[in-house]
């Protein structure tokens, strides 16, 4: 009698179960991602028919770092995406702390880019374009310099409004994955939720500008989400420290107080290095 034909496995996208897939499935690593700058797997992982590629992180391939604790970025990844469904935009892959091959670590959707034209760019000229946002000037060789530019885009504008609430220390080019149904993902965000400010990006385009009125309702339900024993706040308590979270419920009040995106401190680099 010959074997029964195997079924394949069903794929799942970040709206079919994927945060309950990540938690109960079987992680097995297919590969390392060479170019991360700590330990990054390349896995799948099954669950009762259901198959998906994630990013295994694990605790134990991280780097120190002089401003954060040590042990604690894949925390800080769930916590961010943790902030990003309470925005209702989805903007971080589903994400989930747990148990794999290494150890703990966190567990991340595997998110499939599509072409498009470019978020960023390098231009000649003094002023951008339309459709496009200034960053900021850069040399590229020879004595010659470029004006950094991004897309003016909601997608883009929503991710700074993230970032800023979640005090994102490291926003490049490369951590911005266009996929289908034009969505946009955000991705690498072990440096946030620091108690000091340490906004650091590649979206500064809309600083001083006012924020959108979809954005402050956004902050609004933020704030009543983070009180004390709000829904937020109790997702983030075993990810970050209480002085991080107080900071976190101070960031959105100025956001809101504000009612403007921010502009650079001055008192950090605003642009991460390297950018891309």
């Amino acid at each position: 009698m010959s074997a029964p034909e195997r079924i394949p496995p069903r794929s799942v996208t970040p709206d079919v179960a994927a945060a309950d897939l990540l938690v109960l499935g079987e992680l097995t690593v297919r590969g390392r991602i060479r170019d991360a700058s700590n330990a990054a797997l390349y896995c799948t992982v099954t669950h009762e028919g259901l198959e998906a590629a994630c990013v295994y992180k694990p605790v134990a391939g991280e780097r120190p770092l002089w401003d954060f604790p040590d042990g604690d970025l894949a925390r800080r990844e769930v916590a961010a995406y943790e902030v990003s469904e309470a925005t209702g935009w989805g903007l971080v892959p589903p994400t989930v702390l747990r148990d794999g091959p290494y150890g703990e670590g966190m567990c991340q959707l595997w998110i499939e880019t599509v072409p498009q034209t470019d978020l960023l760019a390098l231009v000649e000229d003094e002023e951008p374009g339309p459709g496009w946002k200034a960053v900021a000037f850069a040399e590229v060789g020879e004595g010659r310099t470029a004006l950094l530019v991004h897309a003016d885009d909601e997608r883009l504008r929503r991710l700074a409004v993230l970032d800023a609430v979640i005090n994102n220390a490291d926003r490049k080019g490369g951590h911005l994955l266009p996929s289908a149904e034009e969505r946009l993902y955000g991705i690498d965000h072990g440096v946030t939720f620091h108690a000091e400010n340490k906004l650091r990006t590649l979206l500064w385009g809309w600083a001083g500008d006012p924020l959108t009125g979809e954005a402050l309702a956004v902050l609004d339900a933020l704030r009543q989400a983070l009180t004390v024993d709000g829904p937020l706040a109790v997702r983030l308590g075993p990810l970050i420290t209480p002085a991080e979270l107080d900071a976190t419920r101070a960031r959105v009040e100025a956001l809101l107080t504000a009612g403007k995106h921010p502009a650079p401190s001055g008192e950090w680099p605003a642009i991460p290095w390297p950018p891309v």
